[in-house]
């Protein structure tokens, strides 16, 4: 039988362990505490908003149309246009024109239906290439479908709301079908976008007179 530790002896040893613990707690605080003292408080992450915002550049096309809308002799905003037919070409690819190249041939050979599904195919591959959509409305033109190149250049101009060729073509049909109203709003348009065409301008002021004696 083991022997006995009196209660009186227990108690004493347990404070004794206690003491010791906390001492020891004490001086392992007082040996951390200037590490604690020393090491940089943690910042709250707060947003910069002293900086200002940045704002996107212009694009080279953005550029060019710009130049094209303050340009006032014809001569150099036809080389604007030729410059921005090319930066257009370059959203499509060599296999997209070559398509849209054989479409147009065989548009002028009459092989209406073979130009069809050339153009669909150049859509099909590159359903972003305004250039593709406003050639499809031509065809459809040549093939008096009106409806279905309003189609195509409504989509072409939602691509590219400044897309000359294709506000001319639709501005052209509407004028064709009868609705001068709506054909003089989109020549408007064209004139804001490219107000050196002479085309436009003969047919806008053309609208604007009729609608003018019309009136009278």
């Amino acid at each position: 039988m083991g022997t006995l530790i009196p209660t009186r002896n227990l108690l004493c040893y347990n404070r004794r362990g206690v003491y010791h613990r906390l001492m020891r707690f004490f001086a392992l605080s007082a040996l951390l505490l200037p590490v604690l003292l020393l090491a940089p408080a943690r910042a709250e992450t707060i947003p910069d908003t002293s900086s200002p915002v940045e704002t996107e550049s212009p694009s080279k096309l953005d550029e060019l149309y710009l130049s094209l809308k303050t340009e006032h002799s014809e001569v150099a905003a036809n080389r604007i246009v030729s410059t921005i037919n090319k930066e257009l070409a370059k959203s499509g690819g060599a296999t997209a024109d070559l398509l849209i190249e054989w479409g147009q041939k065989a548009a002028k050979d009459k092989n209406y239906a073979v130009a069809n599904d050339l153009m669909d195919q150049a859509i099909g591959l590159y359903p972003d290439y305004v250039e593709a959509w406003n050639s499809r409305a031509m065809l459809h033109l040549m093939m008096n479908n009106y409806s279905m190149a309003i189609s195509d250049l409504s989509h072409a101009l939602t691509i590219e709301p400044r897309h000359f060729g294709s506000l001319n073509g639709l501005a052209g049909i509407l004028r064709l079908t009868g609705k001068e109203t709506m054909a003089l709003d989109v020549y408007r348009r064209l004139l804001e976008v490219y107000p050196m065409h002479r085309g436009a301008q003969r047919a806008f002021i053309q609208l604007t007179e009729e609608n003018t004696d019309e009136a009278l």
